[in-house]
């Protein structure tokens, strides 16, 4: 099978690199995926998320939303805005 493209046409040597390149992926795709594997099964999650969040202190009560967060007043919004029937 010969590769046509408006790159390769006349010049077999690119499409003798992408054959290499598409064969290379080939062989080097399912490698990647097992390492990346590997590394996911012996990923600590509370260690990612303290990387990812910051540290969490589990002692101490988490901070109360807000008794307001606006989401009344958006509704009254939307219904004044809403066509009426």
């Amino acid at each position: 099978m010969e590769l046509k493209t408006s790159q390769s046409q006349g010049k077999p040597e690119i499409a003798l690199d992408a054959r290499r390149w598409v064969g290379q992926w080939a062989e080097t795709g399912p490698l990647l995926e097992r390492i990346r594997n590997e590394e996911l099964r012996e990923l600590d999650v509370s260690s990612a998320i303290a990387l990812l969040c910051g540290e969490a202190d589990y002692h101490t009560v988490p901070f109360a939303p807000e008794p307001y967060s606006g989401l009344v007043e958006q509704q009254r919004l939307f219904a004044n805005m809403a066509p009426r029937t």
